[in-house]
């Protein structure tokens, strides 16, 4: 057996990586369908955040309340606030991750581009099927929210 083989027992030799799923060894990464959450994908910094707290544009989703706001990006982009009230380190991060993998999953199904910011509020534990339910039915609505409320532009169209 090659020890070049990701099956090989030691893996691959440090630095090379085996293609993931959605990845061919001879083209690299598939274009459509990405699921990443690099940095493109994530809102920084405390102008970026009040910019979307500014817009008031806001809904509640069980635990979670999700605020929004139109980028001129082509894709979302999400920013998590969970408070020491929540709990533990632990237990906010692992609700971190539950969030942000259920917004990886569903970015895509998603209407329109947005900045999103997404409030943890004080409640038990829930699943990540659950928060990306969640997420997709406050998206849906949100997005619908910013269409009627976008002015009419003169001339009547």
């Amino acid at each position: 057996m090659n020890p070049r083989d990701p099956q090989h027992p030691t893996g691959p030799p440090a630095g090379t990586r085996a293609p993931s799923a959605g990845q061919d060894a001879a083209s690299g990464p598939a274009s459509t369908g990405r699921y990443g959450f690099g940095r493109s994908r994530r809102l920084r910094g405390r102008r970026a955040f009040a910019a979307v707290f500014h817009a008031a544009v806001r809904r509640d989703a069980g635990p979670l309340r999700v605020y929004v706001r139109p980028n001129d990006l082509s894709h979302w982009r999400l920013g998590l606030s969970v408070n020491r009230r929540i709990g533990s380190a632990v237990r906010r991060n692992r609700i971190k991750r539950l969030i942000r993998e259920s917004f990886r999953l569903s970015q895509h199904d998603w209407p329109g581009s947005y900045d999103v910011v997404i409030v943890v509020r004080r409640a038990e534990p829930v699943t990540m099927a659950e928060y990306r339910r969640l997420l997709s039915t406050a998206a849906t609505a949100l997005h619908r929210r910013w269409c009627r409320r976008r002015p009419t532009e003169p001339g009547g169209q």
